[in-house]
């Protein structure tokens, strides 16, 4: 067609137009726009990112630790003072981990003695159990595997942890493989994101069909047990325990109808520029030179900032926007009555959000203090108190844990959001949103298959003790 032909037709419908009556005109320029708009959305809104499946590690039942177990430990290992032994079992008592958590190997060996080969039995155990469980369920080779992701914070040895996981499994020369270090708890959700982008590049790049990217966390604490006398370092041997997940994500379309749950979103904020939000949680030397990690009490008030100012970065991506618009009455509200603290407190309800939330259970104060500024109740919290029970604090993999969770209580429904929040030292926030795609049923190797009936549990009350 030659120019003057296309411009005499673009003038006959800008001439047609013109004649039509407004009734008419209307609809037909919305059509043109919701149908723009829908082009647009497709053409912008990145590449879908799909959770395939995930496994996570159920140590043998010989590996279970109750305060009995700890305290014939403490007592044999001849590390401790009296007064230090009652330190420990005042806070494990008060720590709401139950009695069927799982210890590292060298707790059950007769030694006593943290050591390099302890920490590589720990590491391995858990890593490729879970790797090679979630590989199977998945139908996916290992050679498949175009990304690696393995975090694991306090343990990085050489080789790499990521570089024993393709040895073990033989994976392609080509897959992409990193390691993460010191990112505390949050390294779970943290992959999720460095998975789904590295997928994205990919796919980007090489301009071909999507591929599969492997996030495997895990915590080591054979080599980060605390033998000294600082009681900042001491709280970590009664609340932390050995625990890995491994995650299967995908951006193969093909593989959506097999997948469990669809990416919606994720965010990371760090506010590591304040120092007592540095310092919160800190690997360092005590006095006497023995290393463990420094719990300080600042911990518990610092995940109260840090969550604020997350969920305020958050907030608009997910809420509704009647809830939305209700949170900014409510605190132009408390403004005009002069009251800026009340203002200052207001949190908009995710619960309008989610449906699911998968709340960090790194420590019984941590989820009573999430639960206050949330303004969530006990059944909202419930998956985190029952995975630190039954788990305990097992760092990256306990957003995992609590997904199982609910998948073997058959909670999660086709369409449901559910968010997993996560914290880490430095001090960082990260959340990970999902949509499910089918109903839950829980896996053949759902950590929860054997204790869920169990759960919610009666806890005991807190000590009276000081």
């Amino acid at each position: 067609m030659s120019a003057s032909s296309m411009s005499t037709s673009m003038a006959s419908l800008a001439t047609a137009l013109q004649s039509l009556p407004v009734h008419a005109l209307v609809p037909l320029v919305a059509s043109a726009l919701v149908f723009l708009a829908v082009v647009a959305r497709r053409v912008l809104r990145p590449r879908p990112v799909y959770l395939l499946n995930y496994s996570c590690h159920l140590p043998e039942a010989e590996r279970k630790v109750n305060l009995e177990v700890c305290e014939y430990f403490g007592l044999r290992c001849r590390r401790y003072s009296d007064d230090i032994a009652d330190f420990m079992r005042l806070i494990y008592s008060k720590s709401g981990l139950g009695q069927e958590t799982y210890a590292p190997p060298f707790i059950f060996s007769g030694a006593f003695e943290k050591t390099l080969d302890f920490a590589v039995q720990e590491a391995e155990e858990g890593l490729f159990a879970t790797v090679s469980q979630v590989l199977s369920k998945s139908d996916v080779h290992p050679r498949d595997v175009s990304v690696l992701v393995v975090a694991c914070s306090m343990f990085s040895p050489a080789p790499s942890l990521s570089s024993m996981i393709l040895r073990r499994f033989k994976m392609s020369p080509e897959t992409k493989t990193y390691s993460f270090a010191g990112m505390g708890c949050s390294a779970g959700a943290v992959g999720i994101d460095m998975a789904a982008r590295a997928l994205r590049v990919r796919a980007r790049g090489l301009r071909r069909p999507g591929g599969y990217a492997l996030v495997v966390v895990t915590e080591n604490t054979s080599l980060n047990w605390y033998f000294g006398e600082n009681k900042h370092m001491l709280v970590t041997n009664c609340i932390f325990r050995v625990g890995s997940a491994a995650a299967l994500v995908t951006d193969v379309p093909a593989r959506r109808a097999d997948a469990k749950y669809e990416l919606v979103r994720t965010l990371r904020t760090h506010h590591g520029a304040d120092d007592a939000a540095f310092n919160a949680a800190v690997q360092m030397e005590d006095d006497k030179g023995n290393v463990g990690v420094a719990l300080t009490k600042d911990l518990v008030r610092v995940a109260g900032a840090g969550l604020r100012q997350h969920i305020a970065t958050l907030a608009p991506h997910v809420l509704p926007v009647s809830e939305l618009v209700r949170y900014v009455w409510r605190v132009a509200r408390a403004y005009v009555s002069g009251n800026t603290k009340a203002a200052a407190a207001v949190v908009p309800d995710f619960q309008r959000a989610f449906e699911h939330m998968c709340i960090h259970s790194g420590g019984k104060a941590v989820i009573d203090t999430v639960a206050k500024l949330m303004g969530f109740g006990p059944s909202v919290v419930e998956p985190a108190r029952a995975t630190l029970h039954r788990f305990g604090n097992t760092s990256s993999s306990l957003v995992f844990y609590e997904l199982a969770y609910f998948e073997a209580k058959r909670r999660v429904r086709a369409g449901d959001r559910l968010w997993m929040l996560a914290f880490g030292t430095g001090f960082k926030a990260c959340s990970v949103v999902w949509r499910a795609l089918r109903d839950s049923s829980p896996d053949a190797d759902n950590p929860w298959n054997g204790c869920v009936h169990r759960y919610p549990a009666i806890m005991p009350p807190p000590s009276t003790r000081k």
